[in-house]
């Protein structure tokens, strides 16, 4: 009896009606997080690798990248909560072959972009006053540039990918969202060193994710406010 009371309270595991909201505001917070980096990098950073390291000797510069470099931690953070109660709104439906690459994209995407954060913030710690030599600065800046648009941007095209293989056989997003998913995964997997800016159609794609899934999870307790 006591058992069946708890089991009907407001923390009953799996709750419909909570995860998809919880999965929409963490995608938002990842996906706000990261566009405001990418966009704070691209507008302070030189986009030619040859261009002198000056640049880091400038406040308003240096402070953008600093902010930038913060926020990136959060939206990994965020990223993964955002994995995990898609996971659990997926629930008994989930294949274990698309789980397992689904799960190591994600993991592997926030792995490679906190390493490429960290390589950042050792080229810009600590050089208020002298710039690290142009040697140094172009080593790190490829490795950053790698690290993010050949690996991160690769690992973020698979997991697209599959979160769309999965969201068509279990049908818990709008169809045109699998269309627009599989488009960015292939864009990702091919065009992303051609343009920096194609850096931001993922979290643009995961913003549009989630908000779909705000909006079912909205109409669900509104149907389940009107049942009598």
């Amino acid at each position: 009896m006591a058992e069946g009371v708890i089991g009907q309270g407001p923390l009953r595991a799996g709750s419909p009606l909570r995860t998809p909201r919880a999965a929409a505001v963490a995608g938002i917070i990842f996906s706000v997080l990261l566009i405001s980096a990418f966009v704070l990098l691209r507008i302070s950073v030189p986009a030619d690798p040859a261009v002198p390291g000056s640049w880091l000797t400038d406040p308003r510069r240096r402070a953008a990248v600093a902010i930038a470099l913060n926020l990136i931690p959060f939206a990994g953070i965020a990223f993964l909560w955002f994995i995990g109660v898609l996971r659990d709104r997926i629930g008994e439906r989930e294949d274990r072959f698309f789980a397992t690459v689904f799960l190591g994209s994600g993991l592997l995407f926030v792995a490679m972009l906190f390493v490429a954060a960290a390589m950042g913030g050792g080229l810009i710690a600590d050089m208020s006053s002298s710039p690290p030599g142009a040697g140094t600065l172009a080593l790190g800046r490829d490795v950053t540039s790698i690290l993010l648009n050949v690996y991160a941007m690769r690992m973020a095209a698979v997991f697209t990918l599959t979160t769309v293989t999965i969201a068509r056989r279990t049908e818990i997003v709008s169809r045109w969202l699998t269309v627009a998913g599989l488009v960015a995964a292939l864009v990702l997997f091919v065009a992303v060193g051609i343009t920096v800016w194609v850096e931001l159609l993922f979290p643009a794609w995961i913003l549009a994710l989630s908000a779909d899934i705000l909006v079912a999870g909205s109409q669900a307790s509104l149907l389940a406010g009107d049942d009598p």
